[in-house]
């Protein structure tokens, strides 16, 4: 099975076409090597998918016929991902807004003399 197709069919991407563009864009490998969307799967292969900024690990334990429920994809593969990929997104999370929540809106005074402040002491 194609890697596109099957990337689709374990629900790693809503649509086939998403699957094909991340191939392209390089964010898919099988053992190590970036492939093109029609590289073959078989089984035992491990998988490295980037999506989110998570380094996503699978390895494929079996080839499914067609897309599967979401209750059926473990049969298909077995996630790898090592727990600190999924620690380095909240941590990500955290550090977008620290200081203002999001949708806040645009800069009070404070804020606005604080950045003039910090451009006054880069100079």
């Amino acid at each position: 099975m194609r890697i596109d197709k099957f990337l689709w069919c374990v629900r790693y991407y809503k649509t086939r076409s998403l699957a094909t563009t991340a191939c392209k864009k390089g964010q898919v490998r099988i053992n190590g090597d970036s492939v093109k969307p029609s590289r073959e799967v078989y089984a035992q292969d491990t998988i490295d998918v980037r999506k989110n900024q998570i380094n996503y690990k699978l390895k494929v334990n079996d080839i499914p016929p067609n897309r599967v429920g979401a209750k059926l994809v473990d049969i298909y593969r077995t996630d790898i991902t090592p727990k600190t990929e999924f620690e380095a997104q909240e941590l990500l999370k955290f550090s977008k807004d620290y200081y203002r929540k999001k949708g806040t809106g645009r800069p009070t005074k404070k804020d606005r003399r604080d950045i003039d402040d910090f451009y006054d002491e880069n100079e």
